[in-house]
């Protein structure tokens, strides 16, 4: 009997995008512990690595984290689906491939964002993946690249996309500039164009389509899930990782009404960081190795610059163990909640 495939995940979804050296496994256990509901990504893996590398190393995360997608990077189609069996192994809930990113490092694979030039191709890898995959397989894309006109290739783009079987396309709504802008440039120019993600959404309701790129909070979050089915946040949800504990209420209520920051146990939270780390550490791991996730946690809250000295310094030293977080959250006013202070201002923007 063939083995029935797994379904998307029901809208409305948010995610935390997949972000390279920064959504390793213990920044997603760290935001699992805020967000029960969100959907968290790997750092993205390259085929060649999953199958010729430390596959354990690359790909062994905690049960704790799921839901957890797998990112995928690379362009040839028997690769991926040799790296999409090996995946299968290690239970992950999605495999998404990237086609997105404009890294000099990447587009040297010729993979990511440089993809998009090829429809066809990447089609053919979604079917490739599809084949041999048991769960959703799913295409992170930008509008466009380089000197594309995005109103007319993004069309036929997620057409090809949808008929080679994709269970959901997420898209980050800025075009990716290949030639002449260094990634960082390309965070900001040229302008991100939402509206044209809504239309594509509009004219394939049946599709689940996500939108990224320049969201920095749960309201403006809200106000995209009126034309989408999911939202996903990068650098905004890294940098002030105190924002997800208010996605779970977000979810339930899809809209600017649940995008308050509920109260939080922030003791349990610190006890369960410190219990993690101290494990971590007994294995051999760095104490920095978890502590450097936890910087934006008290974005706006008085002592939260302290809490960021001793969390960037305390935690980096040799021999640093689980104590320095509990240092670390002793400087925060926690009782007091968020509130921007003055010599943080610029800090917590």
């Amino acid at each position: 009997m063939k083995q029935e495939k797994a379904r998307y995940i029901k809208a409305p979804v948010f995610a935390v995008a997949p972000m390279i050296d920064w959504t390793d496994r213990h920044c997603r256990f760290l935001h699992r512990q805020l967000s029960k509901r969100a959907l968290l990504y790997t750092e993205m893996v390259v085929a060649d690595a999953i199958i010729f590398g430390p596959r354990e190393k690359l790909l062994s995360h905690s049960a704790a984290e799921h839901p957890v997608a797998l990112q995928l990077g690379g362009s040839d189609a028997a690769k991926l689906s040799d790296a999409v069996r090996i995946a299968a192994d290690y239970g992950y809930d999605e495999i998404n491939l990237n086609v997105g990113c404009p890294s000099d490092r990447v587009q040297s694979g010729t993979f990511g964002a440089c993809l998009m030039r090829d429809a066809t191709h990447v089609a053919d890898l979604v079917t490739a993946m599809k084949r041999v995959s048991t769960v959703p397989v799913t295409v992170k894309c930008r509008i466009g690249v380089d000197d594309q006109e995005p109103a007319q290739v993004l069309p036929d783009f997620l057409a090809r996309m949808i008929g080679a079987g994709a269970d959901a396309i997420w898209i980050h709504a800025r075009k990716a500039w290949l030639q002449g802008l260094s990634p960082k440039e390309n965070r900001e120019i040229p302008p991100l164009d939402y509206d044209l993600v809504y239309a594509m959404k509009r004219e394939n309701p049946d599709v689940f389509m996500g939108i990224n790129g320049g969201i920095a909070d749960l309201e403006q979050a809200a106000r995209h899930l009126s034309h989408v089915d999911g939202v996903m946040l990068g650098r905004a949800a890294y940098h002030n990782t105190g924002l997800l504990a208010g996605v779970d209420a977000f979810l339930a209520g899809a809209g600017p009404a649940g995008a308050t920051t509920p109260d939080v146990d922030w003791l349990a939270l610190r006890d369960t960081m410190m219990d993690y780390a101290a494990e971590l550490v007994d294995r051999g791991g760095r104490l920095h190795h978890v502590t450097r996730h936890m910087v934006g946690l008290f974005q706006g809250f008085a002592g939260a610059r302290r809490f960021r000295q001793i969390l960037s310094t305390d935690a980096a030293r040799p021999g640093a163990g689980p104590e320095v977080i509990a240092a670390a959250f002793a400087a925060v006013d926690i009782d007091g909640g968020p509130r921007v202070q003055p010599e943080e201002q610029k800090l917590a923007g």
